[in-house]
């Protein structure tokens, strides 16, 4: 099956490896298939934030995964000099005063800031444990209205929000999903979860995926199987 330069950066690698040497053994394998990729806190602590500058001068797609929350102006500052580092991707959680601060710093860049909505590893049980009143589909739906209200590029929610999702914001904002598992894989610390041709189908712009490729036996082959997947849903 041949798959369009477009669908290989709508599948985003997540690198939760342990070390730099371990995500450029990652990279290496996939390259080809995959063109973009995700550094969260793990690799970020470990040397992540200069192998991210590393793989911009590759020709990757770089997804920082941050989830930024604090007060404005050190949001300001902060995605100001991630914007200047020339990244595609930065999320930020979805309250309305930090994103707007984000969307200030980031303007005239080609950064796509991201609203993270509610997190694919929490149900209504943990909300309520954590002292909210509504429901993870409630929440979602409100932090995806106030991340379009205040200008950001995307949403990051669960891709069984997708579909009310995408028919409140349009079509124009990213809608990236991560807690996709495909069938028979098991779905770990992950609650909120669903197959890549279903998130494609419900409206999921870009989909993370992690341990379902990088904890394959054969980490490529994984990688083609998902592509081959959403390319039979995509548009």
């Amino acid at each position: 099956m041949t798959l369009s330069d477009n669908l290989r950066e709508r599948l985003i690698v997540a690198l939760d490896v342990p070390d730099v040497g371990e995500a450029r053994t990652v990279v290496a394998t996939l390259a080809g298939e995959v063109r973009f990729f995700k550094i969260g806190y793990q690799l970020a602590f470990a040397g992540g934030l200069e192998f991210a500058r590393e793989l911009k001068r590759d020709g990757f797609k770089v997804f920082l995964d941050m989830k930024l929350l604090d007060i404005d102006n050190t949001i300001e500052k902060g995605v100001a000099n991630i914007a200047a580092m020339g990244f595609d991707m930065l999320t930020v959680h979805a309250y309305p005063k930090a994103m707007r601060a984000a969307v200030k710093a980031a303007e005239g860049s080609g950064l796509c800031l991201l609203g993270v909505t509610v997190l694919t590893s929490m149900d209504d049980a943990d909300l309520a444990a954590a002292g909210y009143g509504a429901s993870a589909s409630d929440l979602v739906m409100a932090r995806a209205k106030d991340a379009a209200a205040a200008g950001m590029g995307g949403i990051v929610a669960s891709a069984l929000e997708a579909q009310a999702i995408r028919r409140e914001i349009g079509p124009g904002m990213a809608l990236v999903t991560p807690g996709i598992r495909p069938a028979g894989v098991d779905a770990g610390d992950q609650k909120r979860v669903m197959t890549p041709a279903m998130a494609m189908a419900a409206g999921a712009s870009h989909l993370v995926v992690g341990r379902p490729v990088v904890a394959a036996s054969n980490r490529r082959q994984a990688a083609i199987d998902i592509l081959e997947e959403m390319s039979g849903v995509a548009a």
